[in-house]
């Protein structure tokens, strides 16, 4: 890997890019309210669903969306962007994977010239297209000549510090159990993208029947520290 290439996915992947993450949980609050996620045992259980869901829903359309971008096909990008979007059960996550990808498409605007994500966000606030979180990563690493292997990565990555950094305003516990347990999730990434290199748009599932009601459960609760 380049010294260029490696700089990309630590600035991509850092936890801290201003894109919003920090005011989501994917459905870690509702989880810690209900009593469904209550130590690091039961934490790290919940970090694995997470992610394993990511891989084989978003995950296989930022694959498509990379691919689509950088065989400039805009048309492509945005049939793997409305894939996402019509999977999303709730509002809130909804809400949340759009309030994302724009935010990372403007980033990355100000970040780097990738033509291809100004035109898509183009068509995200003309209301052609809906902007969630993995069409954007899959583009801006296309045109970022970044491979999918890194686009999949960061956004793996994402969805877990995304999870485990909710946990530390949510439980008691600290940063090194969280990084055992996000060091443990991420030697899974390998595997998952293994899994869905060459699934297509209709192989899509995240089946988390339990996940889903905690996340509709959470549009209606009266105390909420967290967007989702």
């Amino acid at each position: 890997m380049s010294l260029a290439r490696l700089m990309r996915v630590l600035q991509f992947g850092d936890s801290a890019a201003p894109i919003g993450s920090f005011s989501f949980s994917n459905a870690l609050e509702p989880a810690v309210q209900a009593g469904v996620v209550t130590d690091a045992g039961t934490l790290e259980e919940f970090t694995r669903t997470t992610v394993r869901r990511a891989a084989v829903s978003d995950g296989i359309a930022l694959l498509h969306a990379h691919r689509a971008a950088a065989g400039r096909s805009l048309d492509r990008v945005v049939a793997a962007d409305l894939a996402v979007f019509e999977r999303k059960l709730s509002e809130e996550a909804r809400t949340m994977t759009v309030r994302m990808g724009r935010k990372l498409a403007e980033v990355a605007a100000a970040a780097a010239e990738i033509p291809l994500a100004g035109e898509w966000l183009a068509l995200a606030r003309g209301g052609a297209a809906p902007g969630t979180y993995p069409a954007g990563i899959g583009v801006v690493f296309a045109g970022l000549g970044s491979p999918e292997e890194d686009a999949f990565a960061v956004h793996q990555y994402g969805v877990a510090m995304t999870t485990l950094g909710a946990a530390l305003r949510l439980l008691r516990i600290d940063h090194r159990q969280v990084r055992a347990i996000l060091s443990a999730v991420c030697a899974t990434a390998a595997a998952d993208y293994a899994d869905v290199r060459d699934a297509s748009l209709s192989d899509m599932a995240g089946f988390t029947p339990a996940a889903d009601v905690l996340a509709s459960m959470h549009v209606r609760s009266h105390v909420r520290l967290f967007m989702n």
